[in-house]
């Protein structure tokens, strides 16, 4: 079912269906997506970084890392298109975060249990109490 909404980019009052840019918005960001994959297509350009993408098409480089993001422009056909971890700021081809920021909260998550389970073994009653993983103890 559609809904009024404000388009994130431009503000303006549209239906919405399942994006949340408006028409208008819509219509220019697969202008941009155009462009950026027109350029990426000539051989020369392949291994060309976001960054260049950028300078050449003046296409956003928050845009562009949107469509890697959506898969719409493979970094296994473009090697170069890779975007930071929202966590370390490694690079990253695909999904917010890095392997390594992956493995560290799973390490954390497993502390976490491990505390947790202590504490129902010692027949802890449910408490409002903070524990403190030591990370430098591994």
């Amino acid at each position: 079912m559609l809904e009024l909404a404000n388009c994130v980019r431009c503000g303006s009052v549209f239906a919405r269906d399942y994006r949340d840019i408006c028409p208008n918005c819509h219509r220019e960001e697969e202008r941009s997506y155009q462009m950026v994959h027109q350029y990426l297509r000539k051989r020369e350009n392949r291994q060309a970084t976001i960054q260049q993408i950028t300078e050449v098409t003046t296409v956003p480089e928050s845009l562009i890392i949107k469509f890697v993001r959506e898969k719409r422009l493979q970094p296994s056909q473009f090697p170069m298109l890779s975007y930071s971890c929202r966590n370390c700021s490694n690079q990253i081809t695909e999904g917010e975060i890095c392997t390594d920021c992956k493995d560290q909260m799973r390490k954390d998550l497993d502390i976490a249990r491990e505390l947790d389970d202590k504490r129902v073994a010692a027949g802890v009653k449910e408490q409002r109490v903070y524990y403190n993983a030591d990370r430098s103890a591994k």
